[in-house]
C-alpha cells in the first residue's frame, strides 16, 4: 500500500486535476525530451530541479524551479519524478507458469525444455490470456508505458498465441503500449514454415524475430548455414515490412551477431534490428571487442541488456559459484554511439523464477550489475529514452505537450532511487493519480501446480 503521508491529499487533488504545477521536481536530464531548461539547478547526478505545469493531462510547460505557493500546487521539495518506465524484451506468454512448469534447475537447456513442456500441456488461448492479464496488470500497478514482448512461434502455437497478444493489445490500448516479435529457432526459417510465419506476423503489425541457434541447440548456433537463414529471415521481413528483433549469441561461447550484422548491412535494414543478449561479447578479446563493436555501429544494430535473467541462466553448475556476469558490455557499446537499452525479459518462468514486471526494479539492478553508476551519467535513459527510441514510440521521457504519465518517488537523489524498492511511488497517467494494487498471486493459483 502506498504511504500518502508526505502528500497531503495527493490521491484527491489529482483525481481529475485541469491545471497542477509539481512544483520542485528533481528529474534525471537523461529522462528529459529536451535539454534542462536554462536556469535550472543540475545536482552532481545529473538532475535537474524543475516545475512541471500539467494541464488538461498533458505537460504544458517545464521551467526553472519556483517558490512553491499557489493553490494548484504540489510541493515535491526536490522529490525525483519520473516518467512511465519502458520494457523494450519480455516474454508474456512464458510469464508466470512457476509452479507448474517442470523445474529447469536454472539452466538454459533445463529452461527450454520445462517451456516445451509447459506449452504443449497448457498454452491454450484461455491459459495466454489469464498469465498475460496477470502480467499487464502487474507492470501497469508499477508504472510501465510499453513493453515489446516476444512470442513463441512454433508451428501449430503461433496462430493461438499471436491471436491472444492481439486481444491484450486491445484491452490494454491507452494504457500500455504493446508490440510483439515472433520467436522460433533460426532454422524455422528454412522451410515454408517460416513464409507462414512471417505472413501471422504482419497480419498484426509485429516484428519478424528468432534466436540465432538451431532447433535444439543451446551453445553456439550450431548452423553451417548461418548466413543463408538469416537471409532468408531478412528477404521474408523487407517483403512485408517488417523490422527484426533477434535473441542472439546468449551462450558463452556464440558467434552469431557479427553475420547478423553484415546481413543487416546486405539488406539495407541498418537502424531496424535489434539484438537481445549478446552475452558472448563480453569474453571477446580487447581487439576483436572493438572490431564487432564496430561493425555493430556500421549495421544500426540497437542492443538490450538483460542483466538479471543473463545473471541467473549463465555459468550455472551444480555446486559451483557463476565465474562470470553473463551481460554485455554496455558501456563501451554506449561509447561506440550503438543504442542500448535494458529491459526485464522472463518473470517467473522456467528461464528466470523471479521478477514482478518492474521496471523501475529492473533498472535499479542494471545500474549495480554494470556498473553504470561513479558518476551515473545518463544511466537513466537505460529504461526510458533508449527503449523508446529502439520501439519507435512517443514515451520513456517527460517533455512539453507530452502525456503527464510520471512516477514520483520518495528519493533526492539517484542512489536512493537505487537504494530502494520505492512501493511507495505515486503514478500519474495523464495526469490524474493512478496508483493500483498489484494483482494477487491468487489470480494464479487453480494452475500453478495443474
Amino acid at each position: 500500500m502506498n504511504d500518502l503521508s508526505l502528500f497531503p491529499s495527493l490521491a484527491a487533488r489529482l483525481a481529475r486535476p485541469e491545471r497542477i504545477r509539481l512544483a520542485k521536481a528533481r528529474v534525471p536530464v537523461a529522462l528529459l525530451a529536451d535539454d534542462a531548461p536554462g536556469g535550472a539547478e543540475v545536482d552532481r547526478d545529473g538532475s535537474a530541479l524543475v516545475d512541471i505545469l500539467v494541464e488538461n493531462g498533458r505537460i504544458a510547460a517545464i521551467t526553472p524551479a519556483l517558490a512553491d505557493g499557489g493553490e494548484d500546487t504540489v510541493a515535491l521539495d526536490g522529490r525525483h519524478v519520473w516518467p512511465l518506465l519502458i520494457d523494450a524484451h519480455a516474454h508474456l506468454d512464458k510469464g508466470h507458469t512457476m509452479g507448474r512448469a517442470p523445474d529447469s534447475g536454472g539452466t538454459h537447456p533445463g529452461a527450454r525444455a520445462a517451456t516445451t513442456a509447459d506449452r504443449l500441456a497448457h498454452w491454450n488461448a484461455d491459459d495466454l490470456l489469464r498469465r498475460m492479464e496477470f502480467g499487464l496488470a502487474t507492470a501497469d500497478a508499477h508504472g510501465v508505458a510499453a513493453i515489446r514482448t516476444h512470442l513463441d512461434s512454433h508451428e501449430g502455437q503461433a496462430e493461438i498465441t499471436w491471436s491472444a497478444f492481439a486481444e491484450m493489445r486491445e484491452r490494454w490500448k491507452g494504457c500500455i503500449t504493446l508490440q510483439a516479435a515472433g520467436l522460433v529457432p533460426l532454422d524455422a526459417y528454412r522451410d515454408d514454415y517460416g513464409a507462414r510465419l512471417a505472413d501471422i506476423v504482419a497480419v498484426h503489425g509485429g516484428l519478424l524475430g528468432g534466436v540465432t541457434r538451431a532447433s535444439g541447440g543451446t551453445h553456439g548456433s550450431g548452423l553451417d548455414d548461418i548466413d543463408l537463414l538469416l537471409d532468408r529471415l531478412f528477404a521474408l521481413a523487407k517483403e512485408r515490412e517488417l523490422d527484426i528483433d533477434l535473441h542472439v549469441d546468449e551462450a558463452a561461447q556464440a558467434d552469431a551477431l557479427p553475420h547478423v550484422a553484415r546481413a543487416a548491412i546486405r539488406h539495407g535494414y541498418e537502424g531496424r534490428v535489434t539484438c537481445g543478449h549478446c552475452c558472448s561479447l563480453a569474453l571477446l578479446g580487447e581487439q576483436e571487442l572493438r572490431d564487432t563493436i564496430a561493425l555493430i555501429a556500421d549495421a544500426g544494430l540497437s542492443i538490450i541488456t538483460l542483466p538479471t535473467v543473463n545473471m541467473y541462466l549463465q555459468d550455472r553448475e551444480d555446486g559451483r559459484t557463476p565465474r562470470w556476469r553473463g551481460v554485455t558490455p554496455v558501456q563501451e557499446l554506449q561509447a561506440a554511439g550503438i543504442p542500448v537499452a535494458a529491459a526485464g525479459d522472463n518473470c517467473r518462468d522456467p528461464f528466470f523464477a523471479y521478477g514482478d514486471h518492474d521496471m523501475l526494479d529492473t533498472w535499479r539492478q542494471a545500474v549495480r550489475i554494470l556498473h553504470l553508476d561513479h558518476p551515473y551519467a545518463d544511466a537513466p535513459a537505460l529504461a526510458g529514452r533508449a527503449p523508446a527510441g529502439i520501439m519507435g514510440i512517443d514515451a520513456g521521457t517527460i517533455g512539453v505537450d507530452r502525456p503527464a504519465d510520471l512516477m514520483i518517488l520518495e528519493a533526492w537523489s539517484l542512489d536512493q532511487v537505487i537504494a530502494r524498492p520505492h512501493s511507495d511511488r505515486v503514478l500519474l497517467r495523464k495526469g490524474i493519480f493512478a496508483n493500483r494494487a498489484l494483482p494477487s498471486y491468487s489470480m494464479l493459483t487453480d494452475f500453478q501446480t495443474a
